[in-house]
């Protein structure tokens, strides 16, 4: 793991800093962040990659082309970076294109997080999101490390064979169905059997489906509670869309591709609750993963008819939510404006070079 002291002697030769950024996943929203707080910008964008980042020309100050994504930690890059004062924000196609590998050791830029706890999203890590959530003793589903085991309606998370940024996903009701589902799936090149090992089987909790954004840093006086928005996925909710009669007469494979956001609220009586977990989480990572959470997380929740919340899904960065910068009334309430995750990053980073404490917030 690269030591916090050799990234505090590479910030000390900083004059100033700008924002840089992996062009993909959630590259706008981060850089327009910036832009409302005056800081320059930076966008490292795949070749045939790089046409928003053009169009929309006020986000980024320069963007930087490269064969591949992962051509960003070359030693020339990353020299170019240290050279022009760049601070990396993180995010999902940063870890995905890189590598966890790459970013915890070999890549020697300073980044705003705590890079050393972003595998633990995985769940085939030892100290896994699972893991940090049940020492925050925030409830999630019963976890099934044998499916043989199934005794009730259950979601089998494996990645695809295919897009390895994309999970595949389906139901099953016992240990019968499970096989003949993923069989059927590995037959179809959906996913492979060597995935299928390392699955995750968890309990399907039904209720309404919200992701809670938060953000803390060692600056922060408080976890602040950002904003609420829900997935767009398809084809299943394509599939949910048509009647019942015509689910029955077709033979699919529903599959949750996220292709986008919906903002959402939540009546206030659970606001409670909500900011309550995100207070807990926050204490439980910082006794297993110190420094803890630097930056934008988000618990991604069932509400139960019972109105219990429970975590299936954490986001350890920059969750991929666009929508909240524009309907989040939770800002509102605290700071006066409407805004999302990426200017919540830009006030942090500039508050904390304002005050010297740059140092606390990158590793």
């Amino acid at each position: 793991m690269i030591k916090r002291s050799e990234i505090s002697k590479i910030m000390q030769n900083y004059s100033d800093f700008r924002i840089g950024v992996l062009g993909s996943h959630s590259a706008l929203e981060i850089m327009d962040g910036a832009k409302d707080e005056g800081i320059s910008t930076v966008v490292i964008c795949q070749k045939g990659r790089d046409i928003p980042y053009r169009r929309f020309k006020r986000i980024a100050d320069e963007i930087i082309v490269v064969d591949k994504f992962s051509e960003m930690a070359s030693p020339k890059m990353q020299k170019l970076f240290i050279d022009t004062n760049t601070i990396i924000v993180p995010h999902r196609a940063l870890t995905a294109y890189l590598g966890y590998h790459t970013i915890e050791n070999k890549f020697k830029v300073p980044i705003f997080g705590n890079r050393g706890l972003f595998q633990a999203e995985e769940r085939s890590f030892s100290k896994n999101q699972y893991y940090l959530l049940e020492k925050s003793k925030i409830r999630l589903p019963k976890i099934f490390s044998d499916p043989k085991k199934i005794d009730r309606p259950v979601i089998v998370k494996v990645q695809e064979k295919k897009r390895k940024m994309e999970r595949a996903f389906f139901t099953a009701s016992n240990y019968q169905d499970f096989i003949i589902k993923s069989q059927e799936r590995i037959k179809k090149g959906i996913i492979d059997a060597k995935e299928l090992k390392k699955a995750s089987i968890e309990e399907l909790v039904l209720g309404t489906y919200m992701n809670f954004n938060y953000f803390h840093t060692p600056v922060s006086d408080q976890v602040d509670f950002i904003g609420i928005e829900r997935r767009l996925q398809t084809n299943i909710h394509d599939y949910n869309a048509l009647p019942a009669k015509q689910q029955l007469d077709i033979n699919l494979d529903t599959q949750n591709i996220e292709v986008g956001h919906t903002p959402a609220s939540i009546r206030e009586s659970l606001l409670e609750k909500v900011i309550e977990m995100g207070d807990k989480f926050v204490a439980g990572v910082k006794k297993v993963y110190p420094p803890g959470i630097i930056g934008p997380f988000s618990l991604q929740s069932v509400i139960t008819k019972d109105l219990e919340l429970v975590v299936y899904d954490v986001s350890l960065r920059v969750p991929g939510n666009p929508i909240v910068a524009t309907t989040s009334p939770y800002t509102k309430y605290q700071y006066g404006e409407t805004f999302g995750v990426g200017r919540r990053i830009a006030m942090e980073i500039k508050r904390a070079h304002q005050e010297g404490r740059l140092e606390e917030i990158l590793t």
